[in-house]
């Protein structure tokens, strides 16, 4: 028989999923057979499924040592890199800078090196974060950023503050503003009203009519200066689908410069040699907490700025004459 006590980071869910999570190689049907049987116990007592789980209460589980560990896949952190930058960090919260080139997420290039990867190795490395310990829980990234878009990513420490995250970017709680640098010269104010389908090779169709699987989307921007050839522009999503902004400006004739997917080759291509800039210039630079946050109610109000990395900087600055902070005051 084990014991096993319910932490801050295992509350407030449902006792079955729990025991899903805690044994992530069982199916479904064993752990409602097992509960059903009376070998899953809840506080001493016969658990049915769909209690919420308290912080100090207990799980009792009759099987055998061998039959649970067959059922659990152990947790290791791997030693990662440290290419990202932190803006802001408590105990509940951090919020970092990406480099553009980085993944958010592992995938088969890049073991143990995506920025989720590297930030887990960093709390591991301050002794946040100790996988032996947490038997459910793996903190994580609650937004996404395409590997080539720069720019701030908000990643939750605890289980309360994931949910959290989750919960205020679903509900729309949070403004996120991108800087991004456009071929030809933006109006002075507009917005991408259209529908988005998501295309093979996952790319974007945008369209003005609507198609069957097409949802709607909104895309505000700003301009924020001009040279006659090209354009910065303060971009607001409203709505967030998958690499709406790019293939927005594209859909507008005002394709992101240095885009492989949706930019203009000749655009690109002169991009790449002046600049050294083999990607798209689609920087998330601020976002802004806004109110009736709950668990993160001490964020309300309050906003952070990811600055330039070292080529974007240098891009704005020939084109425009800005300086970083600069263009910033601007928007």
């Amino acid at each position: 028989m084990r014991v096993v006590e319910i932490d801050g980071n295992s509350e407030n869910q449902r006792l079955d999923k729990f025991i899903i999570k805690y044994f992530n190689r069982a199916g479904k049907s064993f752990i409602y057979k097992m509960i059903r049987k009376k070998r899953i116990k809840y506080n001493g007592k016969k658990a049915v499924g769909n209690e919420i789980i308290k912080s100090g209460d207990f799980i009792q589980l009759y099987l055998s040592d061998a039959t649970m560990d067959s059922f659990m896949e152990s947790k290791e952190v791997g030693k990662s890199s440290h290419d990202f930058s932190i803006i802001y960090e408590d105990n509940n919260i951090i919020v970092c800078n990406k480099p553009s080139g980085l993944a958010v997420q592992r995938d088969s290039d890049n073991i143990n090196n995506s920025l989720n990867d590297q930030l887990l190795f960093y709390l591991y490395e301050k002794g946040e974060y100790l996988p032996k310990k947490e038997s459910v829980f793996t903190p994580s990234i609650c937004n996404r950023l395409d590997r080539n878009t720069s720019g701030i990513v908000l990643f939750g420490k605890n289980f309360n503050a994931v949910k959290a995250l989750n919960n205020i970017i679903k509900d729309r709680k949070i403004d996120k503003i991108y800087l991004t640098v456009v071929k030809g010269v933006l109006k002075d104010k507009g917005v991408i009203e259209a529908f988005h389908l998501k295309g093979e090779d996952n790319k974007a169709e945008i369209s003005l009519n609507f198609k069957e699987g097409s949802k709607k989307i909104i895309t505000k921007y700003k301009k924020i200066s001009e040279n006659g050839k090209y354009s910065l522009a303060e971009v607001e999503l409203i709505t967030g689908k998958t690499h709406q902004i790019r293939a927005g400006f594209k859909f507008i004739n005002h394709s992101i410069v240095g885009d492989r997917k949706y930019g203009d080759f000749k655009v690109n291509e002169f991009f790449r040699v002046k600049f050294g800039l083999d990607n798209q210039f689609l920087h998330s630079y601020k976002i802004v907490f806004k109110d009736n946050l709950g668990f993160f109610d001490y964020l309300e109000g309050k906003e952070f700025i990811a600055p330039f990395d070292d080529r974007k900087a240098k891009i704005i600055f020939e084109l425009f004459g800005l300086k970083g902070e600069d263009c910033f005051e601007k928007c």
